[in-house]
């Protein structure tokens, strides 16, 4: 009796040795190894005749990659946004798509609350001083930046991260406010300690907060919801905080308010074109500016790329996936 061969599976990225050696033990497995991401064509190719792909998030997979892969049976995006996957075209066309939830959030927590503290204590414009052997001593007046305490925190994106966020502002003596969702307004969302956050409209929370940090998911309604009128709303003394994805924010809308002082300054991890960076935004010394690092810890990538495993291993083998996508088909 022959014995039935083993799904393919299409890695689109290098991942950790343990969790290649998994998927090694389900499914035969081809890995791209180059520098970067494979070209659209090339990921195409490989994944042709795959029954997985385990995708990045600049992986795009929309209806016209889906309808040449028949053989396709899931999508494993190692990340927690999937705006680069066409869910509904992948639900009609019976492909289960992933992601991975929050094993990210304290990490990407930490990292906003380092953003924060970076760009309002001048922390990037000292360090480069400080190698270009330009410190001159200490002086009363020099980098002064902005005291957090008695300020307010303004959370736009009021999901696992940005609670995970909010709950560590009140170390810092931060109060939080945030934008209600649109989709449940009558939402009550508490802190650690009980008491319910404020939650109140997008435009309140650009006039009223001393820090506004970005968590939302990108969609057509989020795709630059902080452009030239939202940021005119903002407090000239201000700081805008970016950790959610690239395009809710409008580079050059950012450019010409740190170029006409509409805001005290701004901290980016994700662009809108990545991994090019608006050339406008390198001249700022108050654009504090880190190049896609939210998740980037050893034990949460690797949590990451663990869980995405799970979900291809459980999919291939006929069970039900760990961490579906809301909206995913399910079989």
């Amino acid at each position: 009796m022959s014995t039935p061969s083993r799904p393919r599976v299409f890695v689109s990225r290098r991942l950790f040795p343990e969790t290649l050696d998994l998927i090694a033990q389900h499914a035969e497995m081809d890995v791209f190894d180059g520098s970067g991401s494979p070209t659209p064509e090339e990921l195409l190719a490989r994944t042709r005749g795959c029954a997985g792909l385990v995708a990045q998030g600049t992986d795009k997979v929309d209806a016209a990659f889906l309808d040449q892969l028949p053989d396709l049976r899931v999508v494993c995006n190692v990340a927690v946004g999937y705006n680069n996957i066409d869910v509904a075209a992948a639900r009609v066309r019976k492909v289960v798509v992933t992601n991975t939830p929050d094993v990210l959030n304290e990490a990407c927590a930490a990292l906003t609350w380092g953003l924060i503290l970076g760009v309002t204590r001048r922390l990037g414009e000292g360090e480069r001083i400080l190698r270009a052997g330009q410190w001159k001593g200490f002086q009363l007046d020099f980098l002064l930046g902005m005291d957090l305490v008695g300020k307010t925190l303004g959370v736009i994106g009021m999901g696992r991260i940005g609670q995970a966020v909010a709950a560590k502002a009140a170390a810092f003596g931060m109060r939080t406010i945030y934008m209600r969702s649109p989709r449940r307004p009558d939402e009550v969302i508490t802190g650690p300690d009980g008491t319910p956050y404020e939650g109140t409209t997008l435009e309140e929370v650009l006039r009223r907060s001393d820090v506004v940090t970005l968590h939302c998911p990108l969609s057509p309604e989020t795709h630059h919801l902080i452009n030239r009128h939202s940021i005119r709303l903002m407090k000239p003394s201000a700081y805008l905080v970016n950790m959610a994805r690239g395009p809710v924010v409008e580079e050059a809308s950012v450019v010409s308010a740190l170029d006409n002082g509409w805001i005290a300054g701004a901290a980016l991890d994700v662009y809108e074109l990545e991994p090019v960076v608006h050339p406008g935004l390198l001249k700022f010394d108050n654009a504090f500016l880190i190049p896609h690092l939210g998740s980037a810890t050893r034990e949460t990538r690797t949590a990451m790329c663990n869980l995405a495993a799970r979900n291809l291993v459980e999919v291939l083998e006929g069970r039900p996936p760990v961490t579906p996508i809301p909206g995913s088909y399910v079989p």
